[in-house]
C-alpha cells in the first residue's frame, strides 16, 4: 500500500538513470522502499533504501558496501535454487536531494502482503486457526529455503512474519511464500561493529527483531548465532500460527529479553494454548530450547523431524494413474544420435542454434549481486504485533484445508511417501511444473510444454559411479561394464570408445560415473539398491523445478564450472583421436572425458542434484513416444515401445541445447555406450 510520505524525497526522480521512483510503499526506523519503474524493462521493482546506513564517513562508506557485496556472493546460489528466496536485480549508493548518502537494493516487485499482516487480517475476520498440517505446508517454503542457506553455514538471524511474504489467498493450496531480508541483519552486524549503534528516532534499532530474537541475540552468554538462531524463530512462528497468540510477551526490551529467556516457560504450542500431538509438542519444546546446543542444528533437521511428528508415514498407498500413459509411439523414429563422442554425427534435424554465450556482469549492475532484501521494513525496530485472539480450531472444511498437490516452491511431504531419504539421495518435493518447451528454440522433441503433477520422491545426488557398481557386480549382481555395443559398431569404433569404459580401471576411474551399462543393467543395479530408474518428468523435476529455467543452475549459458560438456580439452581429445568436435564452450572445465562424479558444484540443480547435465546421458524408466497436450499426473510413458528416453547430454556435447533439462532423446535399451550412465531414484 502507498503512502504520501516521501521522507527520502525521492518521488519522482531517476536512480541509476533507470529507475523512475513513484511512491512509497512502506517505511521504518532503517529503510524506506519505494515503487518504481525500470525504465528500459517497463516493468515494477521495489527499491530499498537503507537509510540507517547513511551515517558514515566516506573511508567507511567502501566497507559497507563491500559487506553488501560480500553477502550478496554467498547467497546468489541460494537465490537461484530457491523461489522462496526474493529475487534482487541491482545494489548501489545514492547521494538524497538534501545530501544524504545510504546503500540501496533493487528488488523484484511482489504482489501480496506479509504474513504478518495476513494473520492480523485473518484474526479481525474470525478465520480459524491452521491446525499443525495447515501451518506447516504454509511455512514449508520458509523452511527450504533455510534449509538451503544452512547447508552452507549461512544464517537469516531475523526470521519473523513480517519478513514473510504472501503472493496471494494464503488459505489456497500452493500459494506462493517469499523470505525476505536475507543477509541484511548480517550487514547490519557488521555496521555496528564498523560504526557502534544506530541512534535514530522512532525505537531502538537492532540487528534482528526481539519479539522473534533467540537468547543468544539477546545475550552471547548463551553462545553464538548461526543456523540454530533460525530454527529457533521458524519454531517460534509455527507455534504462534497454530495457537493464535504472540509467542512472546513484554512491552521493553528487557521485557522481551527476559521472557525468552525464561527457561520454566517455553512458547510451545501447549504452553500457548494449542492443541497439538504429543510428538509435535515434543519437536517444537527441542527447537525452542534456551541452550542453542539442544535445538536442532538447521531448519533441514527441524523440518524432517517436523514431517516425522505431522505426517506419520501410514503403510497404504495411494495409487494415481497418468492420463497420458496411452500415448502411442509415432509410426517413424529420427535416427539416434550416439550420445558422447561416437564417429556419427547427429541428425541434421536434431541441430540447433547454439546459446549465446552470457558476460559476466558489473559487480553493481543489474543482477549482479543477488543480495536478497526485504520488502517490509520494520524489522530492525522494537515494536509488536498485538497478540492475536485464539479462534477455536475446528475440522478443516471444503474451503480451508490444502487440497491438490503441494506448493512447486516448496518441500512438501504426502502421508504415503517418507519424509526422510536414505543417504546420498536429496528428497525433491511433490508440485507442479511444466514438462517439455514451447520456447522458439526448442526441438520438437521436447514440444509442447505440458503440465506434469508428482507427488515427493528421492533421487540420487549423484549419478552412480564406478566403485558404487563394482560392489554389485562383484557380488554377483550386476553384470560387469566393460565395453561398448550397438548396432553396426565397428572395430575402429570399439579401439577408440572403449577404453572410455570407465569400469576397465576400477581404481583409477573410482569416482566416475559408471558408463557402458545397457538399460536392464541400470535397472538391475537401482533395484539391488532397493531403489529405481526415475520417470522421465521426475528427472526433468530434478533438473530443472517448476519455475520453468533454461538450465538446473538458472538461465544463464553454460560455461566450464557448471558442467563437463566439450571444451579445449575435449575438442584436443577428438583430434588426438581422429575425430573432430566442435566445443560447447571456449574454455578447458579439467577433464578431457569423464569427470568424477559431484566435480561441479555451481552446475547444481535447485535441489542440489549434480552432473544431471553432462558428464553422461542418463537412462530413465520411461519408453519413449512423444509429448501430448494433455496434463497428467505421475506419468509413467507408454507400458511398451521400442526405445527408453535418455537424458541429459554428455562430457563431449557441443551444443547448449543438449543439455537443458528439456531436452530428451532416446536409444535401443539394448544399447550401452561409452557416453550413457545413470542415477536411481527411489519413493
Amino acid at each position: 500500500m502507498t503512502t504520501s510520505r516521501d521522507p527520502l524525497q525521492l518521488i519522482g526522480t531517476t536512480i541509476a538513470d533507470k529507475y523512475l521512483v513513484e511512491s512509497v510503499v512502506g517505511e521504518g526506523g532503517f529503510a524506506v522502499v519505494y515503487k518504481a519503474m525500470h525504465l528500459v524493462w517497463k516493468r515494477p521493482v521495489a527499491i530499498k533504501a537503507f537509510r540507517a546506513l547513511g551515517d558514515f564517513s566516506e573511508e567507511r562508506r567502501g566497507q559497507l558496501i563491500d559487506a553488501f557485496i560480500q553477502e550478496g556472493a554467498l547467497l546468489g546460489e541460494l537465490s537461484e535454487r530457491s523461489a522462496a528466496i526474493v529475487q534482487a536485480r541491482d545494489v548501489g549508493t545514492i547521494t538524497t536531494p538534501d545530501g544524504r548518502w545510504m546503500p540501496y537494493m533493487v528488488l523484484e516487485w511482489l504482489e501480496g502482503a506479509t504474513l504478518d499482516a495476513v494473520l492480523e487480517k485473518e484474526q479481525k475476520g474470525g478465520a480459524r486457526l491452521r491446525d499443525a498440517e495447515q501451518a506447516m505446508t504454509l511455512l514449508e517454503p520458509v523452511a527450504e529455503a533455510l534449509a538451503l542457506a544452512h547447508d552452507k553455514g549461512i544464517a537469516h538471524r531475523d526470521v519473523k512474519p513480517a519478513n514473510v511474504f504472501v503472493l496471494g489467498d494464503a488459505r489456497r493450496s500452493g500459494v506462493g511464500i517469499k523470505l525476505l531480508d536475507f543477509g541484511i541483519a548480517k550487514v547490519v552486524q557488521d555496521a555496528q561493529k564498523m560504526a557502534g549503534s544506530f541512534n535514530q528516532t522512532g525505537g531502538n534499532i537492532t540487528s534482528f527483531t526481539p519479539a522473534y530474537g533467540a537468547p543468544e541475540q539477546f545475550s552471547r552468554s548463551y553462545g553464538a548465532t548461526g543456523p540454530w538462531t533460525d530454527v529457533y524463530a521458524l519454531a517460534l512462528i509455527f507455534s504462534e500460527i497454530v495457537s493464535g497468540r504472540a509467542a512472546i510477551d513484554g512491552a521493553s526490551l528487557p521485557e522481551l529479553a527476559y521472557a525468552t529467556c525464561d527457561k520454566t516457560r517455553r512458547p510451545t504450542p501447549r504452553t500457548l494454548g494449542a492443541a497439538v500431538s504429543d510428538e509435535v509438542e515434543a519437536v517444537l519444546a527441542r527447537a525452542l530450547a534456551v541452550n542453542p546446543g539442544e535445538r536442532f542444528a538447521s531448519a533441514g533437521e527441524l523440518w524432517r523431524a517436523l514431517r516425522g511428528a505431522v505426517r506419520p508415514s501410514v503403510s497404504t498407498r495411494t495409487s494415481l494413474t497418468p492420463s497420458s500413459a496411452s500415448a502411442r509411439l509415432p509410426a517413424s523414429m529420427p535416427h539416434p544420435i550416439r550420445p558422447m563422442g561416437t564417429l556419427e554425427t547427429m541428425d541434421p534435424a536434431m541441430t540447433s542454434k547454439r546459446a549465446p554465450k552470457s558476460a559476466t556482469g558489473a559487480i553493481l549492475g543489474v543482477a549482479g549481486v543477488a543480495l536478497v532484501a526485504a520488502l517490509g521494513v520494520g524489522g530492525f525496530v522494537l515494536t509488536r504485533r498485538p497478540p492475536r485472539l485464539a479462534v477455536p480450531v475446528a475440522a478443516p472444511s471444503a474451503s480451508t484445508a490444502p487440497t491438490g498437490p503441494a506448493s512447486s516452491s516448496s518441500a512438501v511431504a504426502t502421508p504415503d511417501r517418507p519424509a526422510v531419504c536414505p543417504a546420498g539421495m536429496i528428497r525433491i518435493p511433490g508440485g507442479r511444473f511444466f514438462m517439455g518447451s514451447d520456447e522458439r528454440d526448442a526441438l520438437d522433441l521436447e514440444r509442447p510444454a505440458h503440465q506434469v503433477t508428482l507427488r515427493s520422491y528421492c533421487m540420487d545426488e549423484l549419478e552412480v559411479n564406478v566403485e558404487s557398481y563394482k560392489k554389485c557386480s562383484d557380488q554377483g549382481e550386476c553384470k560387469r561394464a566393460r565395453d561398448n555395443e550397438w548396432e553396426g559398431i565397428t572395430d575402429k569404433e570399439r579401439k577408440a570408445f572403449d577404453p572410455l569404459c570407465n569400469g576397465r580401471d576400477p581404481d583409477g576411474k573410482a569416482k566416475h560415473p559408471i558408463n557402458c551399462v545397457d538399460w536392464d543393467m541400470a535397472t538391475k543395479y537401482c533395484a539391488w539398491q532397493k531403489k529405481r530408474l526415475p520417470t522421465e518428468a521426475e528427472w526433468e523435476f530434478s533438473a530443472r523445478g517448476p519455475d520453468g529455467r533454461k538450465f538446473p543452475w538458472g538461465d544463464e549459458a553454460p560455461t566450464a564450472a557448471h558442467l563437463n560438456a566439450c571444451g579445449k580439452e575435449c575438442v584436443a581429445w577428438n583430434k588426438a583421436h581422429g575425430m573432430v568436435a566442435q566445443a560447447m564452450y571456449d574454455a578447458d572445465d579439467g577433464f578431457a572425458t569423464t569427470a568424477p562424479v559431484g566435480s561441479f558444484a555451481p552446475g547444481k540443480s535447485r535441489y542440489g542434484v549434480q552432473d544431471v547435465v553432462g558428464n553422461v546421458w542418463e537412462w530413465t524408466s520411461d519408453w519413449h513416444a512423444p509429448y501430448t497436450v494433455d496434463s497428467s499426473v505421475e506419468p509413467k510413458g507408454p507400458d511398451k515401445g521400442e526405445d527408453r528416453v535418455i537424458r541429459g547430454g554428455g562430457w563431449n556435447g557441443s551444443e547448449a541445447a543438449w543439455v537443458r533439462p528439456t531436452f530428451r532423446y532416446h536409444d535401443v535399451p539394448t544399447k550401452r555406450s561409452h557416453g550413457v550412465g545413470f542415477r536411481c531414484a527411489a519413493d
